[in-house]
């Protein structure tokens, strides 16, 4: 097929070098020219601009940083009259509610429509193991699928538009929850004498490994905010309580890459503000 990637920043320019080297062309566009530079090798080609990518391509996968940026790329897209049968794809992590908007506005215009946000990140897009989470017909899913095989270890289809969006959020909620959750567990074994990183370590090994905890020293607290906005947002519309998560959401924003770090390799750590004793289970136990 012929690719276009609307957005090719770190990820997705590691994303446009494995369908390139899975055998379709590739014709990349981004206002960043440093960044359009940079992906623009081995055979990737850069385009002038959207309407380059919508008269060029039969799939556009767009890969941006928020909602107003996905719905400004899309709309471009329609308004360069790409061929009939067109396919965009959002990869970028946003709302539900975006996707079933723009699926709409794809559907008006003869172009077909997949939201197909990914997991496990940059290191997930640089090895080519992401998973794509994709919502929309099942037909335009399997019609992109070789595309999105080229960079996921799977592609799962989970519904009408927004469904890969609303896929996305469930994994991440449960990301953030582990955060606290790993968080408060390490400060628990390090206030009672044992290195946290060590009891990190053992715990990898235990039934209560999971992943957040393997990629902690690199979890870098991007878009928890966000990602806990729109959950909860989805919950209350529902009308589904979900009392765990109203929590997380307070302590997640109260975590970082930084606290962690202090937690597993520094001399001091604090969690809420108040410091982690540093002290053996001995002196705990006779309290």
């Amino acid at each position: 097929m012929k690719v276009g990637f609307a957005g090719v920043g770190a990820m997705g320019a590691a994303m446009a070098g494995h369908v390139l080297r899975g055998g379709h062309g590739v014709l990349a566009y981004d206002p960043d020219d440093e960044a359009l530079r940079l992906a623009a090798t081995g055979g990737i080609r850069a385009a002038g601009d959207l309407s380059e990518l919508a008269a060029n391509c039969e799939v556009i996968i767009v890969m941006v940083a928020n909602d107003a940026q996905s719905r400004s790329v899309t709309e471009e897209i329609i308004g360069a009259s790409p061929a009939p049968g067109t396919t965009i794809v959002v990869a970028a992590t946003n709302h539900p509610k975006t996707m079933i908007d723009l699926g709409v506005l794809c559907g008006a215009a003869g172009l077909r429509f997949v939201d197909a946000p990914v997991c496990y990140g940059l290191q997930g897009a640089k090895d080519g193991t992401l998973i794509s989470l994709c919502g929309g017909a099942k037909t335009d899913v399997d019609h992109i699928t070789p595309v999105l095989e080229c960079y996921s270890r799977s592609v799962e289809h989970l519904g009408g538009h927004g469904c890969g969006q609303l896929g996305k959020t469930c994994n991440n909620m449960m990301h953030w929850a582990a955060c606290v959750a790993n968080y408060e567990v390490l400060a628990l074994a390090r206030s009672c004498g044992i290195n946290a990183q060590s009891m990190r370590e053992t715990l990898l090994k235990c039934p209560a490994r999971n992943t957040t905890l393997e990629r902690w020293d690199t979890t870098r607290f991007t878009w928890h905010q966000k990602d806990m906005d729109v959950a909860l947002e989805l919950s209350q519309q529902a009308g589904l309580p979900l009392p765990l998560f109203g929590l997380v959401d307070q302590l997640v924003k109260r975590l970082g890459p930084d606290r962690v770090h202090e937690l597993l390799h520094e001399g001091s750590a604090e969690y809420l503000g108040l410091p982690i004793a540093d002290q053996t289970l001995d002196e705990v136990s006779k309290r």
